[in-house]
């Protein structure tokens, strides 16, 4: 199924987008050398980010331009308003309602060409306003896509045109190239260790090259968002998303941690595997529960075959169990190529050290539904890499107890800290 930009196309129809990308094209043909002089690009790129937001805040539902003072107008108010709008919250509230209307999306949204036309300025602080919505435009989108609603528009083109702006920036930037990484031959020698016994015989051409892993193919040019190539194309605009996300907000993350619990499906047992066993679990298998490294491992007695039995029952996703909305089982189909980008972004939300708490907890949750989404559908790479995050996810939360407990118990000295043996007391006895 193609979904094809014809004359709804935001670059064709908006005719006020237009006018505001004038001045990018009077900036380079400004006469007197006005393109040089670095107060002038300053005031223009002022001047750009105030009209853009002016023109959002007349997009954004009526609710919110109703108050004595309009919280956008302020915005462009200020020394930086692409910055202010980038960390206001009250925007991206307007924002995430204006996206989730049930008229969002289509050919003739005034609001995606807002967003399209936006992406494509050059002001880097606009493109990060973008690229904060961008998880609400990919849940919005996937949902209707994988859901579909009778009150949704049948097309989608305003969401695949912002989609296929991210996409095709990204393969712009890779110039043809795929995305690879060196993986070293372990058995040789690096700058941080030298063998023992050296061979002395060996010739540089003996020694095996590092082989080279490829993380994203080569992007193909797309002018339409096909079923072929919707995951390709989600999964290329989240790799921006990612690239950008020491820049987003902490609403941002926290709402692309939910939409991902979400994409993976119903909660069942298997989230907690890390966690402790199940107190229902223990008893069925009457203490007999054994832990590996990872605390996942049972072992059951050959004839027990009652135990496996109830054992695969309880680990069945049931749709309709722990309905995330409106009680419906809301997954979707997840690739490598989507999930990949996914993990990532959860990965930096578990581990950024300034991410507030609500962010590590959620994304803590999502990691966890995707290791039961990825045990049930047995992908290998997706388990684990859940399973890492898990794990490292863990030792971080125990090394934070340790800490707090340490302070807790009035020791001001660094748990990390090795001590000093105390040299042994001598006792100077006279004669």
């Amino acid at each position: 199924m193609d979904f094809h930009l014809h004359g709804g196309s935001p670059s064709s129809t908006s005719s006020s987008s237009s006018h505001h990308r004038h001045p990018n094209n009077s900036n380079n043909s400004a006469p007197n050398g006005h393109s040089s002089d670095p107060m002038h690009s300053w005031w223009e790129s002022i001047s750009r980010a105030r009209s853009r937001i002016h023109l959002l805040s007349s997009l954004l539902p009526s609710s919110a331009a109703t108050s004595d003072e309009d919280p956008l107008s302020s915005l462009a108010d200020t020394d930086r308003p692409a910055r202010s709008l980038l960390l206001s919250s009250a925007a991206y509230s307007s924002l995430s309602s204006a996206l989730s209307a049930a008229s969002s999306g289509s050919a003739d949204d005034p609001l995606c060409h807002w967003l399209y036309d936006t992406y494509l300025s050059s002001d880097p602080d606009l493109r990060l306003v973008v690229l904060s919505a961008l998880p609400l435009i990919a849940s919005v989108y996937l949902h209707r896509i994988h859901h579909p609603d009778s009150d949704a528009p049948s097309s989608l083109s305003g969401f695949e045109a912002v989609l296929l702006a991210l996409y095709t920036s990204e393969t712009k930037a890779r110039n043809g190239k795929a995305v690879t990484v060196s993986i070293p031959d372990l058995s040789q020698p690096s700058l941080y260790h030298a063998p023992r016994n050296p061979n002395k015989s060996s010739t540089p051409d003996s020694n095996p090259r590092p082989s080279i892993g490829v993380l994203s193919p080569p992007l193909e040019p797309q002018m339409a968002v096909k079923s072929t190539k919707r995951a390709c194309i989600v999964g290329v605009a989240l790799d921006c998303y990612y690239k950008q996300i020491s820049q987003m907000p902490s609403w941002s993350k926290l709402d692309f941690c939910k939409f991902a619990a979400v994409w993976a499906g119903g909660d069942c047992p298997c989230t907690s595997d890390f966690d402790g066993k199940p107190e229902s679990f223990v008893e069925k298998n009457e203490g007999r529960w054994s832990e590996n490294g990872f605390g996942d491992d049972i072992r059951v007695e050959a004839d027990d075959m009652d135990f496996v039995a109830e054992r695969i029952k309880d680990l069945e996703i049931e749709n309709g169990d722990s309905a995330d909305i409106g009680g419906e089982d809301l997954r979707i189909p997840l690739p490598w190529e989507m999930l990949q980008p996914v993990l990532r972004i959860l990965g930096h939300c578990l581990l950024g050290p300034l991410n507030v708490d609500e962010v590590k907890d959620a994304a803590s949750v999502a990691v966890r539904r995707l290791y039961a989404r990825a045990s049930h559908d047995l992908v290998p790479q997706a388990i684990l890499a859940t399973r890492s995050l898990i794990q490292l996810d863990k030792g971080t939360r125990e090394a934070a107890m340790a800490v707090a407990a340490a302070a807790a118990n009035g020791s001001g000295s660094n748990v990390n800290t090795p001590s000093k043996a105390k040299k042994p007391e001598i006792l100077l006895v006279s004669k």
